[in-house]
């Protein structure tokens, strides 16, 4: 596996394979990996020819008052979980690299970013618009692997891609999840022992409310109402911040949810902001 720091040489390999007829995916990422991204490479050993993989902490999609400065990082191993996986090419560059002196465009998608973690994270989505948009442009690979954990984010990199005419193919895999069911984070290491016994429930709120949509509920805001009170009942440690029933592609709230409904959840815990959701069909 070649590791890189350099945009220009990284841009340079993954520009070369396309070059040469070859099919390429890309897997970014922020690191401290897990095997939820070790899933994302297994699927595109599975369907490329080459395999990029970027680690890149990017500093434009954290607020003020979050964790930028203590984010978990372990590029040795990172590095060595990622040759053990078949990556070709890592791609592990500076934030002076990414956004040198002078840098002034924000990529930035309307609509699909101004609920759920848009509303309590203002600048986060173009944060992430910016730096993927960034990222095909130096691989410019067949296709982007995302986790569908940040459903959202997938759906904001969806409509980034669509509209500016960029040709890759996005695709998301399904949530990788501990044992107890709770989704892998890089952020779970932040949780007390106390509370990562609670956070399983975080998931399991979400099969409750897919039984109740089973069992005849389709108003939206009964399912929300009855996930939260589920949540304060399991989880008192945690606070809510959204608690949302959504069309899946548009994002849009939803009054209705007999059609296609998509729960999603970002729950307050002391350590940790923890993210979820589930289909409800």
């Amino acid at each position: 596996m070649q590791i890189i720091t350099d945009p220009k040489e990284f841009q340079s390999v993954c520009w070369s394979w396309r070059g040469q007829g070859l099919t390429s995916a890309l897997v970014p990422t922020m690191g401290f990996l897990h095997a939820g991204h070790i899933s994302l490479f297994t699927w595109a050993r599975a369907n490329a020819e080459k395999v990029a993989a970027s680690i890149f902490v990017n500093p434009t999609q954290f607020g003020p008052n979050e964790d930028l400065d203590r984010y978990p990082r372990d590029p040795e191993g990172d590095a060595a979980k990622a040759r053990e996986a078949g990556v070709d090419v890592l791609f592990l560059p500076e934030p002076g690299a990414m956004y040198p002196e002078g840098f002034a465009t924000t990529v930035s998608v309307a609509g699909l970013t101004e609920g759920l973690c848009g509303a309590s994270r203002p600048g986060h989505f173009d944060g992430v618009a910016t730096v993927v948009a960034k990222l095909l442009l130096l691989a410019m690979p067949t296709t982007a692997v995302f986790g569908q954990k940040d459903w959202q984010q997938l759906a904001v990199i969806r409509r980034m891609v669509r509209d500016l005419d960029i040709p890759v193919a996005i695709e998301g895999r399904p949530i990788f999840r501990e044992s107890d069911g709770l989704a892998m984070s890089s952020r779970n290491v932040y949780l007390s022992p106390q509370d990562r016994a609670l956070a399983p429930h975080v998931q399991k709120g979400l099969q409750a409310a897919r039984a109740w949509k089973a069992q005849g509920v389709t108003s939206a805001r009964e399912l929300t109402q009855r996930l939260t009170a589920y949540y304060k009942d399991a989880i008192p440690t945690a606070r809510p911040d959204y608690v949302a029933c959504v069309h899946p592609e548009t994002l849009a709230p939803l009054e209705d949810a007999s059609g296609p409904a998509l729960m999603a959840v970002a729950l307050f815990f002391p350590g940790a902001r923890l993210i979820d959701n589930l289909l409800l069909d």
